[in-house]
């Protein structure tokens, strides 16, 4: 029976130039939809498992539409909520070669941010999964998200499911009077796998010195939290927008592991890469016996989504094996 993940956070719209060209020659906007639990659930479902998302829209034809998206990409709507006037979004410049890609936010006062752990029933909503997912940007939104994610996460530890947690999380987006050091460590003692950096582990929980290795903050976050069983993380070298290098990376609790280096020689698009990478973990952990083989499956994901246009990794398990296995080639498939 294929495995279950429920993920939850919201969903916004996104709004680029066509192709590499910048805002001030737009003279129209390519529109998808994406989010990080949203691109997570998606990209398990084309890996084969079962997946629902949890978030809220607007009840307005835009709410209806990101809805219809989810469908569309194998995705159990069930408990997805309306309310609100607003759906969130995002303007995308997409960078190419020297010139970095540019994000301007429009999510204050979304539908999503007025969301209250009354709303959502999760013991209802987590019958029978396998795995919780949630990224660190859902508690910054609001401090009713960041309650609803909390209820989430216990209600998960009560009913025996394993939780993952990618809480790399952006300074700037704590608007609502409780900064990420206070809110975060309750939702990371709960979880047992964390997906972040040094400097995440760093700037959340005071956790390491300067220049701290990767395996030493770690272990530090691991003692710190003890529930936590792999810190998982990747070296990304950016040579230049158009070209990335990436390694996954984990401390276990008993060794650390890497994977070998891929090399990304012509991105497409890079938004939606770490969550590409937290799916390819999910399924990974779920489905291999041996960290290496989970990690090496979540980098390879990470390294295909930077050829998929759009914020969704929509590659087939059989695509992430066929680069697991070393073919690097891209030839046609017949």
């Amino acid at each position: 029976m294929a495995k279950k993940v429920i993920t939850f956070g919201e969903v916004m719209m996104r709004l680029s130039p066509p192709g590499y060209s910048k805002f001030s020659q737009a003279t129209s906007l390519e529109l998808v939809y994406g989010g990080g639990g949203a691109n997570v659930a998606i990209s398990c479902a084309y890996l084969g498992m079962k997946a629902a998302h949890v978030t809220r829209f607007p009840d307005n034809a835009l709410g209806k539409a990101a809805t219809q998206f989810l469908r569309k990409h194998w995705l159990n709507t069930e408990h997805v909520f309306y309310g609100g006037d607003m759906i969130g979004k995002y303007f995308l410049e997409k960078g190419a070669v020297h010139r970095a890609s540019e994000v301007i936010y429009e999510r204050e006062g979304s539908s999503f941010s007025q969301l209250k752990p009354s709303m959502v029933d999760w013991e209802e909503v987590l019958k029978d999964a396998d795995w919780f997912h949630w990224t660190g940007i859902t508690p910054a939104i609001s401090e009713g998200t960041a309650m609803c994610c909390l209820e989430a996460i216990k209600t998960a530890n009560r009913m025996g499911i394993t939780v993952s947690g990618d809480i790399n999380s952006r300074l700037n987006m704590w608007k609502y009077g409780k900064s990420m050091q206070e809110v975060m460590p309750d939702l990371v003692q709960h979880c047992d796998i964390v997906i972040t950096s040094r400097y995440g582990i760093r700037n959340m929980f005071g956790l390491g010195e300067d220049g701290c290795k990767f395996r030493d903050s770690a272990k530090l976050l691991m003692k710190a939290f003890p529930r936590i069983k792999k810190v998982v993380g990747k070296n990304r070298k950016s040579v230049s927008a158009s070209h990335q290098q990436i390694q996954g990376k984990m401390w276990n609790g008993e060794e650390y592991i890497k994977t070998e280096m891929l090399n990304i020689t012509h991105v497409i698009d890079r938004v939606g890469t770490g969550d590409a990478f937290a799916a390819g973990l999910v399924y990974g952990l779920l489905h291999y016996e041996e960290d290496i083989q989970a990690l090496s499956f979540a980098s390879a994901a990470c390294a295909l989504k930077h050829t998929v246009p759009g914020d969704v990794n929509l590659v087939s398990r059989e695509n992430v094996i066929s680069l697991m296995d070393g073919n690097t080639s891209g030839s046609l498939r017949r």
